[in-house]
């Protein structure tokens, strides 16, 4: 980790722009005042607890919050894959969904909590299919009426699957592209959505960082446009979790083998001339089986590209 400390030294002290890491928000009786931009990012524990750490993306980083919002959400020890859970309240609680990876098959989830967190009721585990220990991510995205699924697949094939709703109410998956050359892939987060393609930021093996775009409609085989960020230090993060700032990323970089986790500014993305800003090591450890983007219903859709 030596090398990525220094590199995010690096970065602190040179290319970085004033107002990267703030979003923009008014106050009564006063002009736009920047606030920090924040990042919850969840996972599954050992114990199959749905948890929520909140960060400030401030130079050093500030844990705002650390909770278990349900307890016992997953059988223990059991869950290797989530994709970003959303939440929102509702009929006086507050109602989560997603989608995980129990053994080796697909869950789609639901359940309830008092807002904020708490004892968990209405629970409900629908299991999609088996075959996911043949995967190594899996993610969620919705922009206006269209939802997309997507996933790494071991052998460095990514999946595209548009979710869609039969005549009865009922969802399914319509497994509609692919495309192969990623697996040399470690890490990625969902940083973009738009009608028509999302993109995901990338840790490669051989250390490079990357932005890789993917129609969400089309042929089967899919074209990606993929764009190097960095060339070099990334491949020691093996998970990646991402949440919009403005027109950038709040990204936070976890190494599992030291639990060790890093948070870095991202600006919009454009190649080689994207900005970043290393903000120093979190708080904490990160040692849990999976991890995720926690999205509010109501949070805009990522722009970090």
């Amino acid at each position: 980790m030596r090398t990525l400390a220094k590199y995010g030294g690096l970065m602190a002290a040179g290319v970085l722009t004033t107002g990267l890491l703030t979003a923009v928000t008014a106050t009564a009786g006063q002009g736009k005042v920047k606030a920090p931009c924040t990042i919850s990012v969840g996972s599954v524990t050992a114990r199959g607890d749905h948890r929520m750490q909140t960060f400030s993306a401030t130079a050093p980083v500030t844990k705002v919050a650390d909770k278990i919002v349900g307890k016992d959400i997953f059988a223990d020890g059991q869950t290797t894959l989530s994709a970003a859970v959303r939440y929102g309240p509702g009929e006086g609680s507050e109602l989560h969904t997603g989608q995980t990876v129990v053994g080796s098959v697909l869950y789609d989830f639901s359940y309830r909590t008092p807002v904020g967190g708490g004892t968990v009721s209405q629970k409900v585990l629908t299991r999609v299919g088996p075959g996911w220990q043949n995967y190594r991510s899996l993610d969620r995205s919705s922009f206006g009426s269209r939802t997309t699924e997507w996933s790494l697949r071991n052998d460095g094939t990514m999946d595209r699957r548009t979710v869609k709703t039969d005549a009865g109410g009922h969802l399914y998956r319509h497994y509609d592209g692919w495309q192969s050359n990623f697996r040399g892939v470690k890490g990625l987060a969902l940083i973009s959505q738009t009608a028509t393609y999302d993109t995901f930021l990338m840790t490669h093996s051989t250390g490079r960082l990357y932005t890789a775009r993917f129609p969400v409609a089309g042929g089967h085989i899919m074209q990606s446009t993929v764009k190097p960020i960095r060339m070099s230090t990334w491949q020691v993060f093996e998970t990646l979790v991402a949440a919009p700032c403005g027109q950038g990323s709040t990204v936070l970089a976890i190494d599992k083998d030291t639990g060790a986790g890093y948070l870095y500014s991202v600006g919009h993305a454009n190649g080689l001339a994207t900005v970043i800003k290393g903000l120093g090591k979190v708080p904490g450890s990160f040692t849990d089986p999976a991890y995720f983007s926690w999205r509010k219903y109501t949070d805009p859709p990522p722009a970090g590209e």
